[in-house]
C-alpha cells in the first residue's frame, strides 16, 4: 500500500475529467422530486372526479330535479346520467396516460437505466449499486454523499472521502483473465466493507478506482480505516497475488456540494495515473 496523500483547501476548478455525472444525478433526483408531486396531485383530482360523478349519479335519480321534457335543450335523468358516465371515462383515459407517462420518466431517471459513459470508465449497475463489487456507484454516492454533507453542516461535523486506487489492474487482467480480476475486485470490495464503521459506505467510482465516504472522521480516523484494510491477497491458480493499491484522502470545506467533494477525489484519482505514467516513461528512457 502507498502512502497516503491528501487534498485540502480552496476549490479547484472545473476539469473536463469530471464529465457531466454530478450535474445529471442532482437534475434526475430534482425531476424525480417533481414527478412524486404531479402524480400526487394527479391521484387527488381522481377523488375529487369520482365523488362529484357519484354526486351526479344520486342527482340524476331523483325525478324532482327533473320536472319536465318537453323542450330540447331539457335532460332526462337518463341523458344526465349518461353525460356523467361518459366523462368519467373520458377522465379515467386520461388518468391511465398520465400514469402511463410518470412510469416512462421514471425509467428514463432511475439509476436502473444509467448508462456508462464511454470515455470516462464510469461505472453503472442496477439499483445504483455495481454488480461486480456489490459497492455504490459514481452516481448513488452522489446522492448518500448529499445527505452526509447537509448532516455535516447541520451537526457541524467533520466528513472525509478516503481515495483508493489499484496499481496494475490492466495488467492484472491481461495476464491472469477476467475472472482472475472479478476475483481481485470482490476481494477487494469485501476488505472495504470490512473496514467501513457502521456509517461509511464504500464506491466504486471507475474500473480501477474506489472512494470510502466518511462521516464524522478526520484524518487521523482516515488513516485509521484504511489501516484496518491492509494487505490484499488473492489466489489466482493456486498462486497468490497481492493487490497494490495507492490511498489517499479529500476532506470537507465548508460550502462543498457533492460535485466538489467527488472532483478533488476524482482528481487526486488522476495524479495517481499521471505518476504512475511518469515514473513507467522514466525508466524506459532515463535521462
Amino acid at each position: 500500500m502507498a502512502i497516503t496523500q491528501g487534498l485540502r483547501g480552496g476549490k479547484l476548478s472545473p476539469s473536463p475529467l469530471e464529465g457531466t455525472g454530478v450535474f445529471r444525478a442532482q437534475q434526475s433526483e430534482m425531476d424525480l422530486k417533481q414527478i412524486s408531486r404531479h402524480e400526487w396531485w394527479l391521484w387527488l383530482s381522481a377523488f375529487f372526479v369520482t365523488v362529484l360523478a357519484a354526486v351526479a349519479m344520486v342527482l340524476s335519480s331523483i325525478h324532482t330535479f327533473f320536472p319536465h321534457a318537453e323542450h330540447f335543450y331539457e335532460l332526462r335523468p337518463e341523458q344526465a346520467r349518461w353525460g356523467a358516465m361518459s366523462l368519467l371515462l373520458l377522465f379515467n383515459g386520461w388518468l391511465v396516460y398520465r400514469q402511463w407517462s410518470f412510469r416512462r420518466a421514471r425509467r428514463q431517471l432511475s439509476p436502473v437505466n444509467s448508462n456508462v459513459d464511454a470515455g470516462s470508465g464510469e461505472i453503472a449497475g442496477v439499483g445504483g449499486m455495481d454488480p461486480a463489487t456489490d459497492l455504490y456507484t459514481r452516481a448513488a454516492a452522489e446522492l448518500q454523499l448529499g445527505k452526509e454533507i447537509a448532516r455535516a453542516r447541520r451537526l457541524n461535523t467533520m466528513l472525509s472521502i478516503a481515495t483508493l486506487h489499484l496499481e496494475d489492474f490492466a495488467e492484472l487482467t491481461k495476464n491472469h483473465g477476467l475472472s482472475a480480476a472479478d476475483q481481485a475486485l470482490k476481494e477487494f470490495a469485501r476488505r472495504l466493507k470490512k473496514a467501513c464503521r457502521g456509517s461509511d459506505f464504500a464506491v466504486r467510482l471507475a474500473t480501477d478506482d474506489f472512494l470510502l465516504v466518511l462521516p464524522e472522521c478526520g484524518l487521523g480516523e482516515v488513516k485509521l480505516v484504511l489501516n484496518r484494510i491492509g494487505a490484499v491477497e488473492v489466489n489466482v491458480s493456486g498462486r497468490k497475488i497481492v493487490l497494490e493499491y495507492t490511498t489517499g484522502w479529500v476532506d470537507y470545506q465548508a460550502g462543498d456540494l457533492p460535485g466538489d467533494l467527488l472532483k478533488r477525489a476524482t482528481q487526486l484519482l488522476h495524479l495517481y495515473d499521471s505518476a504512475a505514467k511518469e515514473s513507467f516513461a522514466s525508466t524506459l528512457h532515463p535521462h
